[in-house]
């Protein structure tokens, strides 16, 4: 066998095109970190931003409710005494419900939407602006505050 001559010399090495699999692990670790901070703060701020529907609703129901009152002398709805003198509203994440307990007094309440993010959520305010909270069912939100609605994780009102 003869040595390869000068003009059949072997072709240069040629480098592949690609990642190669530590810098594709890499890549979906830090995705998955990213993903698993990223995802519940989301989750947290689009619940934030559905609360205002309730406490809205409850804050201008209970102006129409001393409306009523004023014009009416009672709570009551003319025709019952259980329902309240005003149509509720219908909301999206919330139903709202009012529940005349007597001619001077009531008790709206509005209750998250069961398959939302706020279900669970249930906020409360009576005749005398006594306001309160019960969550059930949504980690690092406060259980329960008879003296306002909790609006942020933790209790914040």
């Amino acid at each position: 066998m003869n040595p390869p001559s000068k003009n059949h010399a072997l072709p240069p090495r040629q480098r592949q095109a690609g990642f190669t699999l530590i810098e594709v692990m890499i890549v979906v670790a830090i995705i998955a970190i990213l993903s698993a901070i990223a995802v519940p703060m989301y989750t947290d701020y689009v619940r934030r931003g559905r609360i205002p529907e309730a406490t809205s609703n409850l804050s201008s129901q209970r102006v129409k409710m001393e409306q009523w009152f004023q014009d009416n002398q009672s709570y009551y709805k003319s025709s019952t005494n259980t329902d309240c003198g005003v149509a509720v509203p219908t909301g999206t994440y919330f139903t709202v419900v009012c529940k005349a307990t007597s001619a001077t007094a009531y008790v709206l309440t509005a209750t998250g939407v069961t398959g939302t993010l706020v279900a669970g959520f249930v906020y409360t305010i009576d005749e005398s602006d006594n306001r309160s909270t019960t969550i059930t069912g949504t980690s690092g939100w406060a259980a329960t505050s008879s003296t306002c609605w909790i609006t942020n994780r933790g209790g914040v009102c």
